[in-house]
């Protein structure tokens, strides 16, 4: 039953973000695995849309946050508001309380802005005015980022991107997708008529099942030995640390779900280390982070359990 969800949700999902399954099946594989998400590329190229159509699917309570140069922390998390009826304070929750949230152009905020989502993204609960306030469940949050070099952008913190489980390029279509886009309907057209395919109740199921998929001793040795090997290597700055390697894990038993299994194989840690890593390292020699070809060049010198 989890494998045909997951393959309904591929294939209702892959009719608005045309060629791009193995992006769709990374994306689930965050929701699933209880991550958050971080896609970056120029605008365009569908980041907004793969957002609107996993809320549809999943039928998700769903709030976007348009994150620019003068937003504030209060925007996000809400803000007490003095009633003169009561002469007291009252909290009124901002859009993080949703449990698919889509940070869009999160680069574009200050720093300080930015941070607002630390709390909820690691603990899933909101402080205001002393009291703790809890998330919904789900609770997962999309951030897209346009690239470094383009006007008006705040790089993120390291602590801030270490909160998000994968990072997905979406990047162009593929030639025949484009025509398909270019010949169809407008995109908004059909998110609007999609209806979702499991509820969120079924979805934490999923979460649950994925955590319970089989990991081999020798593939942790694997997984340590990806983790050494790139503390070792001279190419980045420095290494993944152990909160990358559980995420690491948590990511490949999603995607050993998404593929039927109940069991983690190498190639799922394979599948999805690019993206587990590729924002949580620097490369030595300019500081960038690492292209998906580094780290693919990087697994295949790490030796098979």
């Amino acid at each position: 039953m989890p494998h045909s969800h997951v393959a309904r949700l591929v294939a209702t999902a892959g009719e608005v973000i045309l060629g791009k399954e193995r992006e769709l099946r990374l994306a689930l594989s965050c929701l699933i695995a209880r991550g958050h998400l971080l896609i970056e590329d120029v605008p365009g190229t569908g980041k907004t849309t793969l957002a609107h159509a996993l809320a549809r699917l999943l039928g998700l309570q769903f709030q976007r946050i348009q994150f620019t140069s003068d937003l504030l922390p209060a925007d996000i998390v809400g803000v007490s508001v003095f009633e003169r009826e009561t002469s007291a304070f009252r909290f009124r929750p901002g859009p993080v309380f949703a449990q698919l949230i889509l940070a869009d152009e999160v680069n574009r905020a200050t720093p300080k802005t930015q941070s607002a989502l630390l709390e909820a993204m690691e603990e899933r609960q909101i402080t205001a005015d002393g009291q703790t306030l809890p998330l919904p469940e789900p609770f997962f949050v999309i951030a897209t980022q346009n690239p470094s070099y383009q006007i008006g952008t705040f790089p993120l913190p390291e602590s801030q991107l270490d909160r998000f489980l994968l990072r997905i390029r979406l990047g162009y279509p593929g030639r025949n997708a484009e025509r398909d886009l270019l010949k169809g309907r407008d995109r908004r057209e059909l998110l609007t008529d999609m209806r979702p395919v499991i509820s969120p109740a079924e979805l934490l199921e999923l979460q649950q099942t994925a955590r319970q998929a089989i990991v081999a001793d020798r593939l942790i040795d694997y997984v340590q030995a990806l983790l050494v090997a790139t503390r070792q290597s001279a190419e980045f700055v420095t290494g993944l640390s152990p909160r990358a390697g559980m995420g690491l894990l948590a990511a490949a038993r999603a995607w050993a779900l998404i593929e039927g299994r109940d069991h983690v194989l190498p190639e799922d840690v394979q599948n999805v280390f690019p993206h587990t890593a590729s924002h949580r390292l620097r490369l030595s020699s300019d500081g960038r982070a690492p292209a998906e070809d580094d780290l693919v060049r990087l697994v295949q010198g790490v030796e098979l359990p």
